[in-house]
Order: structure tokens, then sequence, then C-alpha cells
């Protein structure tokens, strides 16, 4: 018989299996980056980061690699909105991998409130996830943002993550090194704005 310990590990390792498989057929190109970079800024802001605040950080945008169950910004009237529903439903998928690899009651209640409340913040673990969510939007998703999207449409979503984002990191966003001249710029006039 397994000890107590090695069933909580191999739970755990289940659960990243499956988020990392899942977030891999996304067809946003950055979004299984943006995971596993989310999870990289967690452990760098605090390295002793337990692996609830870990799982949470590599799967809280998980809903937006399932294709039929992904919730769409036009369904919403406003950006706040369709992150509240896009948290939601991440958490709904997110439960449903941690039920199947059985993992322990306390760490799937502590990891849906994290991800319910990841673009809001709210208490030390919650606002961790949220700065590392924002960290990692400007360390690597930003120029993909960017392709997508005019240049209004990213400097609105530029100011909304700083908005977000502890003053006592902006440093790391500046820090921030892009391909592209025309988003170092549109970064350093958002924080400049924001200042």
């Amino acid at each position: 018989m397994q000890s107590d310990f090695l069933v909580k590990m191999n739970s755990i390792q289940c659960v990243k299996k499956k988020i990392k498989t899942i977030i891999a057929l996304s067809d946003i190109p950055e979004d299984l980056i943006h995971s596993q970079n989310t999870c990289e800024w967690v452990l760098k802001l605090d390295p002793k980061a337990d692996e609830s605040l870990q799982i949470a950080a590599l799967g809280h945008d998980i809903e937006r690699a399932v294709k039929n169950r992904k919730v769409l910004r036009k369904d919403y009237k406003d950006y706040d909105q369709f992150k509240e529903a896009h948290a939601i439903n991440s958490v709904v998928i997110l439960k449903e991998i941690m039920n199947e690899c059985k993992l322990d009651g306390k760490m799937v209640k502590d990891i849906c409130e994290m991800v319910r409340t990841h673009e809001i913040g709210g208490n030390k673990k919650t606002n961790l996830l949220q700065n590392a969510d924002t960290l990692s939007f400007f360390d690597v998703n930003l120029p993909f943002y960017y392709t997508r999207n005019d240049r209004e449409e990213t400097k609105r979503r530029c100011f909304w993550g700083l908005k977000r984002l502890s003053l006592d990191l902006y440093h790391f966003v500046i820090e921030c090194k892009y391909n592209d001249k025309d988003i170092e710029a549109l970064v350093k006039s958002c924080i400049v704005q924001c200042n």
C-alpha cells in the first residue's frame, strides 16, 4: 500500500500532466508558454509557493484551450465580466481534472478559489497568482496579443494589466524586452501614464 505522501504526489503529477496536455492543444499559440511562465513567475515571487499555487498558476486560463467550452468576449458587455466568466469556467474544467486525478479535497478547494479570483485578487495567494499572471502577460503574451489586435486594444489591455499589478512589481515590466520597438514604446508610455 502506498503512503499518503506518494498518493498525494501521484495525484499532483496527474493534475499537472492533464493541464499541460489540454493547454498544449490550444488554438492560442502562447497559452502553453503563458501557463508555464505564470508558474515560473509564482516561484520567482515566492520560491516557497506550495503545490496548490503552482497548479493554480498552470491551469488558471485552461478554459481558453477547450474549444467547445471557451468563454467568448463578444458575449459580455464589458471586459471585467468576460474575465470573471473566464475564471469561473476555468474552475469548472480544473475541478473535473482534479477529481479525475483524485486530488485531496482541501487542495481542490484551495485551487478553485485561487483560479476563481485570479483576475481580481483578494488574499495573499490569490494576489500572488494575479501578479504572476500579469507579469507573464507582459513577459510572454504581449507580442502575440499585439499581432492579433490593433494598437488601441493592446494599449487598453496593457493599462488593464498595469492597474491590477502591485506597484512594487512594475520594475519587472520595465525590464521586459521586446523585439518590436513599437511594443516597447507602448509599454513605456503606459507605465508613465499609470504613475
